[in-house]
């Protein structure tokens, strides 16, 4: 085997004892359970979890009696070994949150934000430096003509030599472009940045966002790379959403459907988040359902997100409820899900309304078809959260981070 294999190897490996770890909590899991999960030789476990106990990511948490012999040693990560920044950019603001390896939310930070190109870098760039000094006791400093890239990488390395966890082991989020940072962290794994679509995941290249066609091209991810001097991900504000969901424990395939200042959905098949193969899929507002009907600003008439929206400008939300209860069952037909999830702004303000309104419809076509409905649920967590489980996904072995 080659040893660019060799090094894969241990990097997937290395995830999967991570993720156990961290779905383990608080009361930790032996060597023993780690690899009877895997699969993987006790001796490699060993050498796995004695690594990530060296860079401080693992700790030891007490001991648990066993069947035979002496009682096992019990091991737990350490949340604060390493932390992500998530940002949900929506057409009239934003949200960051700084989260540790766990997921648990340390600082959040909301601002008005103008979603012209070069307005929304600067104000990514401020909320994040604002992030790490209130949460890691980082610095911003100047976004040009900013300090040596020589000194900078001194000071970090003064950094972990003074106490603070490498994590050299962990699967690496993609390389940032080099750039002076405007914001460091020994800790901060990255920046995921949610807003809303069409947009290439892939590249972090925005597509025409409805309303705001100055965005098609604009290279987002690469700009708020340069910008930081952090690795960034850029993807859709549902698909982040969807898989901080997945994450959080919601399993199998299911929708979530987002009704805010737009109309989107994300999708998780097979406990996996559905980009498609242009990362085009959950355009869900945009399907037509009446034809000549209004408007709507991605350029036809009759989509889903424009009777919605309208209806909810109106203040009638039992209609609103009922047009994306519509939408829901295309949806539900076309991909047989096991859950329909809702969230977003809108939904937040009236969650029963929408919840017996999505709920009625999918009962309906239910009960034509002769079939079990399919539940509907109030999404819990926010995008914000999900966009920074674009940067920590890999590192638990998360391929669709």
């Amino acid at each position: 085997m080659e040893s660019v294999n060799l090094l894969a190897l241990r990097s997937h490996n290395t995830a999967r004892v991570l993720d156990l770890l961290r779905t383990a909590g608080a009361d930790g899991i032996s060597r023993l359970e780690i690899a009877e999960r895997t699969g993987l030789t006790p001796q490699a476990v060993s050498k796995i979890t004695a690594r990530l106990r060296t860079d401080g990511l693992a700790t030891e948490a007490g001991h648990r009696a066993s069947t035979g012999g002496k009682p096992r040693t019990v091991l737990r990560l350490i949340p604060e070994a390493g932390h992500a920044i998530g940002v949900h950019l929506d057409r009239d603001g934003l949200r960051a949150v700084l989260v540790d390896l766990t997921g648990a939310v340390l600082e959040e930070r909301r601002a008005s934000a103008d979603l012209g190109a070069a307005a929304v870098v600067e104000a990514v760039a401020d909320e994040v430096a604002a992030l790490v000094d209130a949460g890691l006791g980082g610095h911003a400093g100047p976004s040009a003509g900013g300090p040596d890239p020589a000194a900078a990488g001194a000071s970090a390395t003064a950094h972990r030599t003074a106490g603070t966890p490498s994590t050299a082991d962990l699967p690496p989020p993609p390389p940032p472009a080099p750039a002076a940072p405007r914001a460091s962290a020994p800790s901060l794994l990255g920046v995921g940045v949610a807003l809303p679509g069409p947009l290439d995941h892939t590249h972090g290249v925005l597509h025409r966002v409805t309303r705001f066609p100055e965005w098609e091209g604009f290279p987002l991810r690469d700009a708020l790379a340069d910008r930081l001097g952090v690795p960034v991900v850029v993807d859709k504000d549902t698909n982040a959403a969807a898989l901080g969901l997945a994450v959080g424990g919601e399993s199998g395939s299911f929708a979530y459907l987002h009704v805010g200042t737009g109309l989107g959905a994300g999708l998780v098949i097979g406990g996996a988040v559905h980009r498609g193969a242009r990362t085009g899929a959950g355009e869900f507002g945009h399907q037509v359902v009446q034809l000549d009907g209004p408007p709507c600003g991605c350029g036809d008439r009759g989509c889903v997100e424009a009777l919605c929206l309208a209806a909810v400008a109106r203040g009638d939300l039992a209609e609103a409820a009922r047009v994306l209860g519509v939408g829901a069952g295309n949806l539900v037909a076309l991909l047989d899900v096991d859950l329909v999830l809702l969230g977003g702004r809108t939904v937040a303000a009236e969650p029963r309304m929408f919840l017996r309104g999505v709920a009625a419809v999918l009962d309906e076509q239910a009960l034509r078809a002769g079939e079990e409905p399919v539940p509907v649920r109030i999404a819990t967590g926010g995008v914000a959260e999900g966009a920074a489980q674009l940067v920590l996904g890999p590192v638990f072995g998360r391929t669709d981070g």
